[in-house]
């Protein structure tokens, strides 16, 4: 397969300015590393490319002054810095250099938000943007492929999901091996080096009862319950997970009638494969119960739309709708005045929305997305 290009790539391109931070976040192993080489190749002026998990890089701007970071940037029109978050006092650094250093561009990357966004967001404000880079979108892939090729990939995609190797690799007990190896050297390590969590048994239990019950309403409260934890410890465990890109939530979304419901959140995998190598099922959809596959369908539609929303930085807010009487819409995406309400049918029915919907929101747009029409909505 030829190499995709990054729908992110051009978009960071345009927004390099003089005195600016480009912040990249993103789950390890999507390719930010290679995305910022595209770049630092691409960029006509002079540039310095440095690795924040590099000794060397580390010490270059460990003194924190105007005179070294002169020094060191001299003559430079771009600093690029992978793994950035594991350079002590980054954002006091960056906010240095672009405020000091005349005509100098920056990017920097960073594996989990937490880390960055904690280190650099302060400092940063007013001076940075930040984007997302998420798992290859089918939009990327078709670049690279024909519609009849995707149709054929299709089910790849919803069990193997699509992180750039998983995609590259021909085989599938290749892509099987890669994405266990991912949840158990990358995903899981960087979950319990942060703030230091050791029951690491927990958060593979949590993971396991989110990838059984996705797209399911989840009680933190039942949930500790089930895992012999708190509530809150639910609660900080789902926010890890959501911060090192493993799973993200939807809220429920009301504006008129009481009987909506809104305080309950939804759980997704921010990847199918990683959803499926979690409880070791990589079967398939033939050998699966309609729910698994309305599971995996409805959790690689959303996230494609996520990953539409990161990649054009529309600045969409996205929820799922019901009402106390099981009336219910999967996703519902809120942007500049416009509602777009989403269902999600793994097969080829095409059900009307809830009357309690319609009568709510007479404006809003309907639309089911199922296997005849879904190459539209991604």
């Amino acid at each position: 397969m030829d190499t995709i290009q990054r729908a992110l790539q051009q978009r960071v391109v345009d927004r390099m300015k003089p005195q600016k931070v480009m912040m990249i976040f993103g789950p390890r192993r999507v390719g930010k590393t290679f995305l910022l080489k595209q770049i630092v190749q691409s960029f006509k002026g002079k540039s310095l490319m440095l690795n924040g998990e590099d000794a060397d890089s580390i010490a270059m701007l460990e003194p924190i002054s105007i005179a070294n970071y002169r020094h060191v940037l001299e003559g430079m029109d771009l600093l690029a810095i992978d793994e950035a978050q594991h350079i002590p006092d980054i954002g006091k650094k960056l906010k240095l250099i672009v405020d000091e250093v005349p005509g100098i561009r920056v990017i920097a990357s960073g594996s989990s938000s937490f880390d960055l966004k904690n280190q650099a967001g302060e400092p940063l404000v007013g001076r940075g943007t930040q984007f997302v880079l998420l798992p290859f979108s089918q939009q990327e892939i078709a670049t690279v492929e024909s519609p009849i090729e995707s149709k054929r990939n299709l089910e790849a995609r919803l069990i193997y999901g699509s992180y750039p190797e998983v995609v590259m690799l021909d085989t599938f007990a290749e892509k099987k091996e890669y994405l266990n190896d991912i949840v158990e050297s990358y995903l899981l390590k960087d979950i319990l080096a942060v703030d230091g969590i050791k029951n690491s048994a927990k958060i593979r239990d949590l993971l396991r009862l989110v990838a059984y019950q996705m797209g399911d309403e989840l009680s933190c409260e039942e949930v500790g319950k089930q895992l012999g934890i708190s509530k809150n410890t639910v609660e900080r465990y789902l926010d890890l997970l959501q911060k090192v890109f493993v799973l993200y939530r939807l809220g429920g979304f009301s504006k008129n009638l009481r009987k909506e419901v809104t305080k309950s959140s939804k759980w997704y995998f921010t990847d199918n494969g990683v959803r499926n190598a979690v409880i070791r099922n990589f079967e398939p959809l033939s050998l699966r119960t309609d729910a698994d596959r309305g599971a995996l369908w409805e959790n690689y539609i959303i996230t494609e739309r996520m990953k539409r929303n990161q990649n054009e930085r529309l600045g969409l807010e996205f929820h799922f709708w019901r009402t106390y009487d099981k009336q219910e819409i999967d996703l519902i995406e809120i942007g500049s005045g416009v509602m777009n309400a989403f269902e999600m049918k793994s097969g080829k029915k095409s059900p009307s929305a809830p009357k309690a919907f319609d009568a709510a929101y007479p404006e809003a747009k309907f639309a089911v997305v199922n296997a005849n029409n879904y190459s539209e909505y991604i």
